[in-house]
């Protein structure tokens, strides 16, 4: 039986004592059982301690999509260490900004050619010896069970620390929220350094369901692991959503997908028109929509069937508390425009703790994501806009001021602004306005980002302006910008 007050590495030793030989994690053809990953975490933490992993510590895990990843934060946790999950595609200078903000006891799949003196960093083996011993571990409690990283809204990055333990107890809820069976299977197609995917995979893989992965997303691959896996429960982004619908009716309809019980969709707003047909294909009981930060301090859920009563609401709070504020801090009436803020109970334990940032924060333990919305009479919470300054690419954050300070290093460049643009499959694409004198050519203004920024972080566009992009207090109208760039587009499509 597993107490609700084990340790995560005690709950993947208890599912693999009671089935070694089942599938815990799958990634193509590479699949791990639930005694591989146990046996497997096991001696990765003995190597680890001698490399100086301690409890408490941080773990940075550089991994694509595999088990090994996941064998990676199991014996993170079996140390009392903290795994962190980073991208493998990090530029040298993004990976250098986020080490120096985490500071961590080691790098599993710290690129190679980067060695330890270029990062000063431990790098971990992802591989485990089997001379090592199996046998578990002392027990240690990690004091938190993810740290996950983001762009941050200043352009420097910074880290989301959770407020809970590695304790079942103090997780276990999420999953229930989320309606992640117990003992089944459970597709997260998305890359695992994203805070939702890898919360995802860690709370069905402690609910004993195997965890289907992808190393990287295709919609036809995911129709076919949905069938063959008979997966129960599924997660994707609505760029996901619009590609698997994309495929059309046929190949839709030729793969069995009976067995699927819930897709669970978050990160990004979804399209109404898609929305509704997601809904009419698999009915409204099988589609929950999530509204929530990396900061977990509350989170709204809406069922396909109240989507249809309530249309573009992301929910009612299930976890914590919603509120919408006018500029005066006061509380607006239903169906007022606002700005969202959310805590996670007046007298609760902190969420979650930044490293390397700060909350946006006001009296009574309210922060801000900064979303713009309203509620309606029933608590139903309606978001009119996102963070002007947050890009959402395909479910993942791009910051402006990230992409801009790697925009100012350019020689030719004397300062930038980049913006969101509406992009057909991808949400959102960045937009880049720079203010120069020079001739530039996009392509080579590209290569020079591409050392400095990972790929989904690249301008899709270039627009080059003579005059400057701030006012007088030196701060620049980003929202203002991208209005006047959609209203062109529209006098240009009424103009045909």
């Amino acid at each position: 039986m597993i107490t609700a007050t084990r340790t995560f590495g005690e709950v993947l030793a208890a599912h693999a004592a009671a089935r070694p030989d089942a599938p815990a994690v799958t990634c193509g053809v590479d699949t791990r059982t639930w005694a591989e990953v146990d046996r497997d975490s096991n001696r990765l933490a003995r190597m680890w301690i001698r490399l100086g992993v301690t409890p408490g510590s941080y773990v940075s895990i550089m991994l694509d999509n595999s088990p090994a990843f996941m064998t990676a934060a199991f014996a993170a946790w079996k140390l009392g260490a903290v795994p962190q999950p980073l991208s493998s595609r990090l530029t040298s200078t993004e990976l250098h900004a986020i080490l120096e903000v985490v500071d961590p006891a080691g790098v599993v799949g710290l690129p190679e050619g980067e060695g330890p003196d270029a990062f000063n960093r431990v790098r971990l083996p992802s591989v485990p010896e089997s001379a090592e011993s199996a046998d578990p571990l002392p027990r240690r409690i990690s004091p938190a069970w993810k740290a996950p990283a983001s762009g941050g809204s200043t352009g420097r990055p910074k880290v989301v620390v959770a407020g809970n333990a590695a304790l079942l107890d103090e997780v276990i809820g999420f999953a229930d929220v989320l309606g992640i069976p117990a003992g089944g299977t459970v597709a997260v197609p998305g890359p695992l350094h994203h805070n939702a995917p890898f919360m995802f995979a860690v709370l069905a893989m402690l609910r004993g369901s195997h965890v289907v992965l992808q190393g990287r997303f295709d919609a036809r691959t995911l129709l076919a692991d949905i069938a063959s896996h008979r997966v129960q429960w599924l997660y994707a982004v609505p760029t996901m959503m619009q590609r698997i619908w994309r495929l059309g009716p046929e190949v839709l309809a030729a793969h069995d997908l009976s067995s699927l019980d819930l897709v669970v969709h978050m990160a990004a707003p979804c399209p109404p028109w898609l929305k509704r047909a997601w809904i009419d294909w698999l009915g409204g009981e099988r589609i929950l929509e999530v509204y929530a930060g990396t900061e977990a301090q509350a989170a709204t859920v809406i069922t396909g069937g109240d989507w249809l009563e309530h249309p573009g609401s992301v929910g009612r709070a299930v976890v914590g508390e919603v509120t919408v504020l006018g500029p005066d801090g006061a509380a607006l009436r239903p169906g007022e425009v606002g700005e969202v803020w959310v805590r996670r109970g007046a007298n609760a334990p902190a969420a979650y703790a930044y490293l390397g940032g700060e909350a946006r924060a006001r009296a009574g333990g309210w922060e801000s994501l900064g979303d713009l919305g309203s509620l309606d009479e029933q608590g139903y919470l309606y978001l009119t806009d996102r963070d002007t300054d947050v890009i959402l690419v395909g479910g993942s954050n791009v910051y402006p001021a990230e992409v801009e300070a790697a925009l100012a290093e350019h020689p030719g460049i004397g300062d930038a602004c980049v913006i969101g643009l509406p992009h057909e499959d991808l949400g959102a694409v960045p937009h880049a306005i720079v203010q120069s004198s020079a001739e530039l050519e996009f392509d080579s203004v590209l290569t020079f980002l591409r050392e400095r920024l990972s790929p989904y972080k690249l301008p899709r566009s270039l627009e080059i302006v003579d005059h400057p992009l701030r006012d007088d207090a030196g701060k620049v109208r980003r929202s203002a910008l991208r209005a006047q760039r959609l209203e062109r587009a529209d006098d240009a499509v009424h103009d045909q």
